[in-house]
């Protein structure tokens, strides 16, 4: 196994024939090493190996243990000998998924405000979110997928994913989503039918991403066709390396939110329209008391002095329930 091998969560998911949800719970409690690359969790190989090299040797002492003392054959451990089993029953695992740096603010206030509750972050696009929590992944999603037909933000794409289930949406935030230019904008972009016009250079987000499905309605909208701009193929997983990549002059415009502008030098922005941002949770028996918890927590002045300190975030309606089955 090569040493400069490294794996997605979804990859050693899959490897050690786990849920994702089990994985991030290890890298979490420092079982199991982990880094960061832009908003993608990544593990070695060799850390890889080693997980599994302690989990092998774990195993064989609890074994040997076992077989040594007859008397506890087919006992499990002692009450006051603390599994990971154990320690899982006294915490509940709230997985929050979505990229923007509010939900990461999100999970610290939960952490705080209830010691029993566990948030773990997934970082994906909107759509991603919505599947991982149709598949049982994640507990909380946050999603700001514009429905180009009706002007509505997130609802549509929710009835849609999620038929047959209880849910509830809450406004997080809003916040300006436009387009990332180079200085000055010498290309002079002010609408999105400028996208356009001929020779222009696009640097794209993921599919699936909220910025994503904003620019491909808009295109729709307004008759480009994208297969006729340069770097529509272009990919990249973050509104900050979009804006990067303006700066750097390898693209023309790309489409993001406003904070990425004020973070990275050398772009401006034009401002075309104002996303709504917002959380879904699934309502079920067992989620009633950490909902409870989020709305608390999104309608309190703690959290909406930490937000009002980052620039670019409208909290006019945050806490307010949009929609609810």
């Amino acid at each position: 196994m090569s040493d400069n091998t490294s794996y997605t969560t979804e990859e050693v998911a899959q490897l050690l024939k786990i849920s994702k949800l089990k994985v991030y719970d290890l890298i979490k409690k420092g079982e199991l090493s982990s880094y960061r690359v832009g908003k993608q969790m990544r593990v070695d190989a060799s850390d890889l190996e080693m997980y599994k090299q302690q989990s092998r040797e774990s195993g064989r002492q609890a074994s040997m243990l076992t077989s040594t003392r007859p008397g506890l054959q087919g006992i499990s451990p002692a009450p006051n000998i603390q599994t990971p089993a154990a320690f899982r029953s006294s915490t509940r695992e709230i997985v929050i998924t979505g990229q923007d740096i509010s939900l990461d603010i999100l999970a610290q206030h939960l952490e705080k405000f209830s010691p029993s509750l566990r948030p773990l972050r997934s970082y994906a696009g909107s759509l991603d979110s919505l599947i991982s929590m149709y598949r049982g992944e994640s507990d909380i999603v946050s999603t700001h997928l514009l429905d180009g037909d009706s002007g509505e933000y997130n609802i549509p794409y929710i009835r849609k994913m999620l038929v047959g289930s209880s849910y509830l949406v809450v406004r997080l935030l809003g916040r300006a989503a436009g387009l990332y230019v180079q200085k000055g904008n010498p290309k002079g972009f002010h609408s999105w039918k400028d996208l356009g016009q001929p020779g222009l250079r696009l640097v794209n987000r993921e599919r699936g991403s909220g910025a994503r499905v904003l620019l491909d309605e808009q295109l729709r909208l307004n008759g480009v066709k994208a297969q006729n701009i340069e770097g529509y193929t272009t990919e990249e997983i973050s509104h900050v390396t979009v804006a990067g990549r303006i700066a750097r002059g390898e693209a023309d415009v790309g489409v993001g939110n406003e904070k990425a502008a004020r973070i990275v030098e050398g772009v401006d922005f034009i401002p075309l329209i104002q996303e709504k941002y917002d959380l879904v949770m699934l309502k079920r028996p067992d989620n009633q008391d950490w909902i409870s918890a989020v709305l608390e927590i999104c309608r309190s002045q703690a959290l909406h002095n930490e937000l009002n300190s980052l620039y670019g975030y409208d909290l006019s309606e945050t806490g307010k329930i949009i929609y609810e089955t």
